[in-house]
């Protein structure tokens, strides 16, 4: 009798392995059945600066996708896209970026976040995403100043540096109104308290 349970435990055993093995087969088939319809997205031509001063929403969707870094930052300012959208207000790229995971905390080379950029540009609609994104509105940047204390300034004494930025930065886009700015540098000041 012990022979005989011990054939019926080995033909068990046996069963179980190869029950096993099948549905570690069928398994791994159909892992690589569905990594192969997983396509791998290229990141664009157009590295993802570029795409974000052009405006190019697609492009930067590309990227995300590709799964590029998108905290790199640039070599001349050492902004990240998230601050040049910010900068250039290019909200529906901000929202992307945001959404995808971008560091809102990184600085540029003049302590500048995304934050202090959007308030100071007075991108309204930016602040609002970047301060629900739980972006830190404590960060200081080289000046000392948080994002809050930028825009709490006389705009008289901002003025000629909207100027100035505007005639450097419009050969890249930068549209910048002053009446408007003026107006919305109070109400970024209160979102910000």
């Amino acid at each position: 009798m012990r022979l005989l349970n011990s054939s019926k435990m080995l033909l068990l055993g046996l069963s179980f392995l190869s029950f096993i093995a099948c549905n570690e087969s069928a398994a791994q088939s159909e892992n690589s059945e569905t990594t192969s319809k997983i396509k791998k997205v290229a990141a664009p031509d157009m590295d993802l600066q570029t795409a974000v001063v052009t405006g190019n929403l697609e492009a930067v969707k590309q990227h995300i996708a590709a799964g590029t870094d998108l905290n790199t930052k640039d070599a001349f300012t050492s902004s990240t896209p998230l601050i040049t959208a910010a900068t250039f207000d290019k909200r529906e790229i901000a929202q992307a970026l945001i959404n995808a995971g971008a560091d809102l905390s990184i600085q540029n080379s003049d302590g500048s976040s995304a934050l202090h950029s959007a308030a100071f540009f007075g991108r309204v609609e930016i602040v609002q995403m970047l301060i629900d994104a739980k972006a830190d509105k404590t960060l200081r940047n080289n000046y000392g100043a948080t994002p809050k204390e930028m825009v709490s300034t006389e705009f008289s004494q901002l003025r000629p540096v909207y100027e100035m930025l505007q005639q450097q930065l419009a050969p890249m886009g930068l549209q910048l109104d002053l009446a408007e700015l003026e107006k919305s540098l109070p109400v970024i000041a209160i979102m910000l308290q």
